[in-house]
């Protein structure tokens, strides 16, 4: 049975090139970077070279990247450090309602320390209202974090526009750009970011791998105690594989980024136009236009989701639907709530993602096997139209 991964927003498998080198850096360049003997300056060459590398593709400065295990880990640095650090300025702190968990949790835990959060509503394409934005900031906002991309339909978020309102009053800007770093151009000179979460897992390097953008001179709180490592805002030994292998698929994705964007949008477009033609009463969730090229978030009456995307993944293909991270959830997401998506139609959704690896035959395979699929479920279904 042929497999077919369209779920490449939730992980991704590592390119040939990236695994390469991981190995060479497991097996070979192993030292600690701290060390003063060759073997050890050797791997801190190795990181520098990452370091500005990464910099390099953001429009950042080396000295302004630090590595982490992930994209979560960034978050929680980025968003509970910059609030730790800032109390004497205020405990006001703004994000959106359709942001991954790693930001979700972070600010519910921040609410239960006493910080006052704002949750920005979306409209039904995903975008937040910047005018609700405006009128909800205060003297004593310290932070705003919301997300570039969002993972679950796409969306791409008018940041700039957000720095804009947040410059004149001082206020730090936070971005989770998981989704969006290596999908499309990101230089945090343009959007006028002062942090920016990243990882590799979601453009075909290794897990366990991110990094954190710090704009130079802002004042964050560490959250860890340690060593001297990365500033010692994140102490630890460096996991060097991890960083050359997340700086390697990133050179790679920024290289390709023009000609891939194309082809996924155009993988995409005939993923949706075959479902539309062939499949009734469906509806494409988020922004027609304002979305990244790999994302398709598509909503089938009359059925559940996750029936739909079992009995896909028996015939060999994965998709999912939702975050990875609220899998078994037995709540719509979030995130189609947020859209104002109707409750019944929100359980009936699957996120398609595509990635490096997928081809046309595989968009034509999954157009036939959805087709198929949700007619024999509908058939099943209690509230399947009469």
């Amino acid at each position: 049975m042929k497999e077919i991964y369209f779920d490449n927003a939730a992980t991704t498998a590592a390119r040939p090139e990236v695994a390469e080198i991981l190995q060479r850096y497991l097996l070979d360049i192993y030292g600690n970077p701290s060390s003063l003997h060759s073997t050890g300056q050797k791997a801190k060459r190795s990181l520098e070279t990452a370091r500005k590398t990464v910099a390099d593709i953001i429009e950042a400065e080396p000295g302004e990247i630090f590595f982490t295990s992930g994209g979560t880990e960034s978050n929680n640095i980025a968003i509970k450090g910059t609030a730790y650090a800032n109390l004497e300025k205020g405990n006001h702190i703004i994000t959106s309602s359709i942001e991954h968990h790693a930001v979700i949790n972070v600010y519910e835990e921040l609410e239960k320390q006493g910080f006052d959060i704002t949750v920005l509503p979306v409209d039904h394409n995903g975008i937040i209202d910047l005018e609700i934005l405006a009128n909800s900031l205060r003297r004593n906002t310290t932070l705003i974090s919301i997300m570039l991309v969002n993972n679950e339909i796409g969306t791409i978020q008018p940041l700039a526009k957000v720095t804009e309102l947040a410059k004149d009053r001082g206020i730090i800007v936070h971005t989770d750009a998981v989704q969006a770093v290596g999908k499309i151009p990101v230089s945090v000179n343009k959007l006028g970011v002062d942090l920016l979460s990243m990882t590799a897992h979601k453009i075909h390097g290794p897990k366990g791998i991110g990094a954190l953008y710090k704009r130079d001179g802002l004042k964050i709180k560490p959250l860890f105690e340690g060593g001297h490592q990365e500033k010692i805002l994140r102490p630890g030994t460096e996991n060097i594989p991890g960083i050359v292998a997340l700086s390697a698929a990133l050179q790679l994705a920024a290289d390709e980024i023009e000609s891939e964007n194309k082809r996924l949008a155009t993988l995409r477009d005939k993923l949706e136009e075959g479902i539309r033609n062939r499949v009734n009463d469906i509806k494409i969730n988020g922004h027609p236009d304002l979305r990244v090229p790999n994302i398709s978030n598509i909503s089938f009456k009359f059925i559940e989701g996750e029936a739909l995307l079992l009995s896909l993944d028996i015939r060999g293909i994965a998709v999912s639907t939702a975050s990875a991270c609220s899998a078994g959830a037995t709540e719509p997401s979030h995130v189609l709530k947020a859209i104002g998506l109707d409750p019944l139609l929100a359980q009936g959704s699957i996120r398609f993602s595509l990635g490096h690896f997928n081809t046309a035959d595989e968009v034509n395979h999954v157009i036939d096997a959805v087709e198929e699929t949700v007619n024999k479920l509908r058939e099943l279904s209690p509230i399947r139209k009469t």
